[in-house]
This record gives structure tokens, sequence and C-alpha cells, in this order.
């Protein structure tokens, strides 16, 4: 019998972490994941509607919501960025070297 060892990892930074996973992806879910918390955050902060966000980022409702039930899958980053500056965000990216 095959013994599976299931790993999960709650975080982005665990996720960095996890064997065999490649740098590129690591990278984008890090940093979708950043912007999505920030998405959230600044929804719930300033009490913006989803027809109201939907309307300034030109972004489907449907999508809106998807994103603050934090479902992003299929979501492009270029769509989270335009949700994060609908809401009055910008955002700065910097580099490092990876590990």
């Amino acid at each position: 019998m095959k013994n599976n060892n299931i790993v999960t990892n709650k975080t982005p930074h665990a996720l960095v972490k996890s064997p065999g996973l490649a740098t590129a992806n690591a990278v984008e879910w890090e940093v979708r994941y950043s912007v999505t918390k920030k998405i959230i955050e600044t929804v719930k902060n300033k009490s913006t509607s989803v027809a109201q966000l939907a309307k300034d980022s030109g972004i489907l409702r449907g999508r809106i919501t998807r994103i603050l039930k934090d479902d992003t899958f299929g979501i492009s980053l270029d769509v989270l960025f335009k949700v994060l500056g609908a809401n009055g965000q910008d955002v700065k990216l910097s580099y490092k070297k990876a590990a």
C-alpha cells in the first residue's frame, strides 16, 4: 500500500517553501494572495458596494463577488489590479533575488 503524505500550505510563505514548486508559480501566488487580501480589506474599510466597485473598475459584479470571497482562481492579476485601483489603491512592486 502506498503512503501518500498530504501537505497543506496555509500561507504564500509556506507554499513558497514547498518542495517541487516552481519559483515562478510561488511568486505569482504570493502576489495574487497579497492583492486579494488588500482588496478585501479596503472594500470592508470603505464600505464600497459591489455594484459601485464593478462600475468603477469595469469588472463584472460576479467577478468582484468572487474576489471578495477570496476565490481568485481564473482571475488574472490585471483584473485584480483594476479592482484595487478602482478602490483608491495603488500598486508598488519591489523585487529581490529569489533564494
